[in-house]
C-alpha cells in the first residue's frame, strides 16, 4: 500500500510546528484541525498520521511523542484488540532542504488507536482533553462497514460506556480541583457549580430536571444512566470547563460557575451545528454498574471455557 501522497499533501494541513490544537479558542475550529489531518485510505478507512498529532497534540519533538504511541499500543493489546489492526508502521522520503531526502518513520492510526494515544499523553497539554472527546465522538458517529467490522473489532456500546464513564471520574476529579482553586469550597457550591454545567448543556435543565426527563429517581446517577454519546458530551463539559477555569485563573465561585455554563452551552451548541441529538433527548441507558457486572462475567465465562479447551 502506497502512501506517498498521503505523506506530500498532509505537510500543508498540519503545519511543523506553526499552530496547535492550544491555540484556538472555537471548538469548531478544533475540530476542523482534527479533521483536516485525517486521511482515507483505498478501501475507505479512515486514519491519521502519528506524526500529524504529535502536532496537534502540543508535542515539539516526535521522539518525545514516541514513548505515548508505546502506551497506547500497551492499552491497545490490555483492551483485546490486536494491535496490527490499529497501529500500523510505515516508512517514507521526505524532503529536508537543498533537494536532499530523510527516510522516516511513522504510524498510520485508527480512530480507536488515536484515541488511545490521547488517553496516553501528557494531560497537563491543552489539546489533550479536547483529542479524547474528539476521538471518542468520532467512533461514535462514524458508521462503519461490515467488513471493517469484523477486521477492526470496535468497542461495544457497553465498553465504551465503562471507558467513558471511568474517564468522567478522573476528570470530575481535576474538575472539582480546579473548582476550589477558584473559590468553589465547600460540597454546596460544587453541587451548584455542576448545576451551572448542566443547565448550559441540557437547554436550562439541572440535575434534578434531567433526572426528571430522563425517568431517573433522585438517589440514581444520571452518570450511570448516560450512553456513550452523552458520556461523551458531558466528558467534553468537564475537561473544557477545567482547562478554562486554570487557563484564565479564574476567581470567585460566580464567576466560576458562569464559565461552567458558558462552557456547557458552547458544547450544547458544537452537538447542534453536527447535527446530533440534544444530551436530554437521547435515551436512558443501563445502569453502568450493571454492564460491568455483566462484562465481567462474560468475560470470566471466556476465560474459563478457553481454560477448558486447552486442558
Amino acid at each position: 500500500m502506497a502512501f506517498s501522497s498521503a505523506f506530500k499533501a498532509r505537510g500543508a494541513q498540519v503545519s511543523s510546528g506553526k499552530s496547535t490544537a492550544s491555540e484556538d479558542g472555537s471548538i469548531i475550529q478544533l475540530i476542523e484541525k482534527f479533521e483536516q489531518a485525517s486521511h482515507v485510505d483505498e478501501d475507505g478507512i479512515e486514519y491519521w498520521f502519528a506524526r500529524d498529532l504529535q502536532k496537534l497534540l502540543g508535542y515539539v519533538e516526535y521522539r518525545n511523542f514516541q514513548p505515548v504511541i508505546a502506551k497506547a499500543m500497551e492499552a491497545c493489546r490490555n483492551s483485546g484488540q490486536p494491535i496490527e489492526n490499529h497501529f500500523v508502521q510505515v516508512h517514507e522520503m521526505v524532503e529536508i532542504g537543498s533537494n536532499a531526502e530523510r527516510r522516516v518513520s511513522d504510524y498510520k492510526l485508527t480512530r480507536y488507536a488515536s484515541y488511545l494515544i490521547a488517553q496516553n499523553g501528557d494531560s497537563r497539554k491543552a489539546p489533550i482533553a479536547f483529542a479524547q472527546t474528539y476521538f471518542a465522538i468520532q467512533s461514535r458517529r462514524q458508521e462503519i462497514s461490515n467488513s471493517e467490522a469484523q477486521q477492526y473489532a470496535p468497542l461495544s456500546e457497553d465498553h465504551k460506556r465503562l471507558l467513558l464513564r471511568d474517564e468522567i471520574k478522573a476528570h470530575n476529579k481535576n474538575l472539582a480541583s480546579a473548582a476550589k482553586g477558584a473559590g468553589v469550597a465547600t460540597p454546596i457550591d460544587f453541587a451548584i457549580f455542576q448545576n451551572f454545567g448542566y443547565k448550559g448543556l441540557y437547554g436550562g435543565l439541572d440535575k434534578n430536571g434531567i433526572q426528571k426527563k430522563k425517568r431517573l429517581t433522585s438517589r440514581e446517577n444520571i452518570l450511570d444512566h448516560m450512553g456513550s454519546t452523552e458520556l461523551a458530551a458531558n466528558l467534553f463539559r468537564a475537561t473544557q470547563a477545567e482547562e478554562k477555569l486554570r487557563r484564565e485563573n479564574v476567581t470567585g465561585k460566580n464567576r466560576a460557575n458562569h464559565v461552567h455554563l458558558d462552557v456547557g452551552k458552547r458544547v450544547r451548541q458544537t452537538i447542534r451545528e453536527l447535527g446530533g441529538t440534544m444530551p436530554e433527548n437521547l435515551p436512558t441507558a443501563e445502569n453502568i454498574e450493571k454492564v460491568a457486572k455483566r462484562l465481567k462475567n462474560a468475560a470470566s465465562g471466556k476465560l474459563q471455557r478457553s481454560s477448558e479447551d486447552e486442558s
